[in-house]
Parts: structure tokens; C-alpha cells; sequence
């Protein structure tokens, strides 16, 4: 009986409709025992040269019959919406979950393991919560009940199905830690596997490049026999555990059948303990059919309790919702943040002020803290000392949503997702109408080339946004956030994926965009920060010197030494 401590207590958001499923169970257990009470009946009168007496019986023997038709069907269209539902809830609670711990927790997964447990540890669950466990209900009540009914009728059948039925309950319990083991590797192996095919999948172009296609299907190969084997360990287990309930269901009916058959008892008792006798293991039966989505829904909780039980990198401790509409001022005071598992902090006593509606640029060597500082302003993560204000509220004071609603962001690695191109910008605002995204992409300067697609807004784009060039994607991108119509932009490296022709039609967009917002520029090619209002730049975590473009060439410093690396024009 696999009944998991920790699913149990994840039942309690499902417990309605588990309940449900259980006493539909429990009604449809009660019509088998009336029908095979009313048989009984029939069959003693027949035994007895009465047959005339046994129709009154069978015909309330066949209403019985129908009655549990109707039952069935019942408690299948509830265990199927109770699933639905309970897959729904579950996906939703988790989805947000993932929400709440943000790109710090993806950073540290593997996308393939999550994505698993979405799907596959969902699923499983699904039938754990709407089958297995309503019949372990209908397991424990029904047998019991009729073994104590019988025990009045003749105390030695009660007895026997008694040991029976105590035997089929508790003794393939034996096996349930190895099942639970094994299982746990099953899933483990199962979850690297899928893991890996993604990974392949989404590397396949660089997989063909290298020629790495046959050694990794090799590999994944191995996996997939590692798999095998976990699974036929399990089985073997499985196996025996379902052998014993088998020959322990067996035994009790036939110890029952003898008891029958004595002569101690009329024809009519006899009957109905050897009718009965079949209805108290029925449940037990039935349960052993939904044992593997007990075990699927057992096996998978590790992967899910990993999830719910992760701790966020940040906590919406906030309570303010009014975030400012105007381009406000951005300030970090005395920051300093360290990754866990790191010895170095990334940022290190950082003070930096962004005036409102100006645009500053921070630039600087990989690993100075550039991209630590707009995850910083956007609370992916917070700093271990110090504090960041917009117009002088900390940003912990904000709630999470409300914050990150107030920041519109253009990354490095645009995500578009497989729908038109109208979804994916709608994503920043559902109720914009065709007007206001055709003004935003005007203003991103790609207009022009979504108009000349198949079908304009509503070309279907492929995953990651993959028929559209670098350029076109990182447009997009940018007429999304602008969509949004944040008071704050953060620009994280927006054009280094594109040639500089794209560079430069994307910087106009750029230019355009930033009026009126209070805006972060980070990149490291230095052409794409020289018309920032100002330009700080980043050494080990710290402002090493700020100022124009102009004023720190002539300063002869860090930004200098860049440039010179970049071969930039002065």
C-alpha cells in the first residue's frame, strides 16, 4: 500500500475531489455485496426445489445490476474530471512555483528534469490522487466490514477471510521499501534520460557541426539500457509482490468455498459466504490494477518536492503595488552580492545613481558584475549588503509583480514563443489592441518587416522564434518591452548577437525607445553605449570611473584600454 506521507499532505488541495472518487468507490463495493447477497438468496431457493421463490431475488438481483452500471459510470466521469482537475491544479500550483524561484533556481537545473516532472510526475500523480488513493479507501473499509458481517454469520469463514485478507493487506508490504528504492532510481534514470534527448534536440545543429551526433547517440544509448535494467529490477520485485497477493486472494476464497461446503451452515448462509467471500477481495484486486500509478505518483515525489520545497532566491515579502509611471530615480547604495558557492562577490560595495529619463551604460571586462546589476534592480536575486531605491523606496518594499511590471527588459538572448507574432508581443500587454502593437513596432523599428510576412501580425513563428533572423528577433523583442511601456528599461546586451548593419538599425530603435524612461545600457561592444547620457565602468564589482564617452578617452583609463581593444573610433 503505497501511500506516500508527503502526497498525503499535497491531498490536502485535492481533498474534495479524492473523497469524491472514494465514496463512489465505496457505493459501487456496496452494489457488488447487494447483488451477491440477493444471488445468494436465489441460488438457496433454487437449492431448496423453490425455484418460483427466486425470481423476486433475481429481479432485484438485476435493478441492483443496472443501478451499478450507472455507478460505474459515474465514478469514472468524476475520477476522469477529478484528474483533469487535479492535473490542472497541480501544474498551475508548480508553474507558479517555478515563477516564485525565478531564473536563479532554472540556472541550477536541468530544464529537461523539470520539465519531467511537469509532465510526466503530473501525470503520474493525476492517478494517484483520483484512483489509487480512493481505492485504498474502498480497500481498507470494504473488506473489513464484510469479514466482521461474515464473522456473525459463521465465525470460522470469518475467521479464515479474516487471515486472508489481513495476509493480502500487510504481507506484500514487505517489498514496498525495495519497490520505493528502485523505483526512485527508475525515475532518477528516467529523468536524466529526458533530460539529455532534450539537450540533443536542442543542440542538434552544433551536435552535426562537430560530428558529435553518433557519440552522443551512443551515450544516450547507455542511458536508455541503464534505464532498461532499473525497470526489469523493479519488476522482478513487483512480480513477486503481486504473485503473493495473488495466491493469498486465491487461499482465502478457497478456504471460504471449504467452509461453504461443510454442512454446518443452510444453503442460504452457504452461498453468501462463498458470494461474499469474492466481494472482500474485489477492492483488493482493484487495487492492485492502480498499484503502478500509486508507484508512479511515489515515484516522482521526489522531483516535485524538490520543486515546492525549493527556497526562492528572493522573497515577495513586499506590500506596494504603486509602482511609478514616471521615469524615476535608481539608485544602488552601497551594494554588494555574492552567488552562493561563490568566495568573490560579484558586485562589491556598488553606488551607482540612474537620474530620471537618463540613460547610463555599464561596460567592462566579463565577470565585472555588468548583468549581477540588472538582475539586482530586477529582484532576481538581492543584494547581501546595502540596498537599491527607485525614488528612494527600496525595492523589497514593491511586491514582485508589481516591480517587475515597472521594468521592461531587452536580453541578450531574446525567447520568442511558438505562436503568431500578435501572442508573443501580447505577452507584455494581453489587452493591447492592433493599433497600439503596430505603433510599438514601428517605433522598434519592425514594422516594415513583420508587414511583409505571410501573414503580418499573425504569422506563426517558429520555437525560439527560429524563422526570423537575429535582428528581426531582437526588434521584436525590443517592441515587446516597449509594449509594456515601463517607466524603467534595462537593455542587457540587446545587440551582440546581430551583424552591425541589424547594430545600427536596432540602435535608431533603441535611441527612440529610451525617451522618457529612466534606462540601463549594458553591453560589451562599447559601439552601443557611446550616445548614453553616461557611461560607468565596471572593474571586479566596482566603479572603476564614470563619465562620457569623450571625457573618459581623455581620461586615458579603463575605458580607454576597451576601446583600444575594440579598435573603436575615437
Amino acid at each position: 500500500m503505497i501511500v506516500h506521507r508527503r502526497l498525503v499532505r499535497l491531498a490536502g488541495q485535492v481533498t474534495g475531489q479524492v473523497a469524491a472518487c472514494a465514496g463512489l468507490g465505496l457505493a459501487v463495493s456496496a452494489a457488488y455485496v447487494g447483488q451477491a447477497v440477493l444471488l445468494a438468496a436465489a441460488l438457496a431457493e433454487v437449492a431448496r426445489g423453490r425455484p418460483d421463490a427466486a425470481v423476486t431475488p433475481l429481479a432485484w438481483a438485476f435493478a441492483v445490476i443496472a443501478g451499478r452500471a450507472a455507478l460505474l459510470w459515474a465514478r469514472e466521469t468524476v475520477t476522469v474530471w477529478a484528474g483533469a482537475l487535479i492535473r490542472a491544479r497541480l501544474r498551475d500550483r508548480l508553474v507558479a512555483r517555478l515563477g516564485e524561484l525565478g531564473p536563479a533556481y532554472l540556472t541550477g537545473t536541468r530544464t529537461g528534469r523539470a520539465q519531467t516532472t511537469l509532465v510526466d510526475g503530473v501525470e503520474g500523480l493525476d492517478a494517484y490522487f483520483s484512483r489509487y488513493l480512493p481505492q485504498v479507501v474502498v480497500t481498507f473499509c470494504v473488506p473489513v466490514a464484510l469479514v466482521a458481517w461474515l464473522a456473525t454469520i459463521d465465525a470460522t469463514a470469518g475467521a479464515v477471510l479474516g487471515a486472508a485478507v489481513a495476509g493480502v493487506l500487510v504481507i506484500p508490504r514487505l517489498w514496498d521499501v525495495t519497490l520505493l528504492r528502485r523505483g526512485r532510481e527508475r525515475w532518477a534514470a528516467f529523468a536524466e534520460l529526458a533530460s539529455d534527448h532534450l539537450e540533443a534536440m536542442q543542440g542538434m545543429a552544433t551536435l552535426r557541426a562537430f560530428g558529435a551526433a553518433g557519440r552522443l547517440g551512443a551515450r544516450l544509448a547507455g542511458r536508455a539500457h541503464d534505464l532498461y535494467l532499473t525497470t526489469m529490477r523493479q519488476l522482478r520485485v513487483s512480480l513477486v509482490e503481486t504473485g503473493v497477493s495473488a495466491f493469498l486472494v486465491q487461499a482465502g476464497t478457497a478456504g471460504a468455498a471449504l467452509v461453504a461446503a461443510g454442512g454446518r451452515l443452510d444453503a442460504r448462509e452457504a452461498f453468501t459466504v462463498l458470494l461474499v467471500a469474492v466481494e472482500c477481495f474485489r477492492p483488493v484486486r482493484n487495487l492492485s490494477e492502480y498499484w503502478h500509478a500509486g508507484y508512479l505518483g511515489v515515484s516522482a515525489v521526489d522531483g516535485l518536492g524538490e520543486l515546492l520545497t525549493a527556497e526562492p532566491a528572493v522573497r515577495d515579502t513586499g506590500r506596494r503595488a504603486d509602482i511609478p509611471r514616471h521615469a524615476p530615480r535608481v539608485r544602488f547604495e552601497h551594494v554588494t552580492f555574492t552567488y552562493p558557492g561563490r568566495d568573490r562577490p560579484a558586485v562589491h560595495d556598488l553606488s551607482l545613481t540612474i537620474e530620471p529619463g537618463e540613460t547610463v551604460a555599464l561596460v567592462g571586462p566579463s565577470g565585472a558584475g555588468k548583468s549581477t546589476c540588472a538582475a539586482l534592480l530586477q529582484r532576481h536575486v538581492d543584494p547581501g549588503a546595502g540596498r537599491i531605491t527607485l525614488d528612494g523606496t527600496d525595492l523589497r518594499e514593491w511586491r514582485l509583480d508589481a516591480l517587475r511590471a515597472g521594468i521592461a527588459v531587452v536580453a541578450q538572448d531574446t525567447y520568442l514563443f511558438h505562436g503568431t507574432v500578435a501572442d508573443n508581443l501580447r505577452l507584455a500587454r494581453p489587452g493591447a489592441t492592433d493599433e497600439e502593437l503596430v505603433a510599438a513596432c514601428a517605433a522598434a523599428g519592425a514594422h516594415e518587416f513583420v508587414a511583409a510576412l505571410p501573414a503580418g501580425y499573425e504569422t506563426r513563428l517558429g520555437e525560439r522564434g527560429g524563422t526570423l533572423s537575429g535582428g528581426q528577433r531582437q526588434r521584436l523583442a525590443l517592441a515587446r518591452a516597449l509594449l509594456a511601456d515601463a517607466p524603467v528599461l534595462v537593455l542587457d546586451e540587446a545587440t551582440s548577437h546581430v551583424d552591425p548593419r541589424a547594430e545600427a538599425a536596432i540602435a535608431q530603435a533603441l535611441a527612440r525607445a529610451r525617451r522618457g524612461r529612466t534606462c540601463l545600457v549594458i553591453a560589451h561592444r562599447l559601439s552601443a553605449v557611446r550616445d548614453a547620457d553616461r557611461i560607468v565602468v565596471l572593474a571586479d564589482g566596482a566603479v572603476a570611473e564614470s563619465g562620457g564617452h569623450d571625457d573618459l578617452l581623455a581620461a586615458a583609463g579603463p575605458y580607454t584600454r576597451l576601446v583600444a581593444a575594440q579598435e573603436l573610433p575615437a
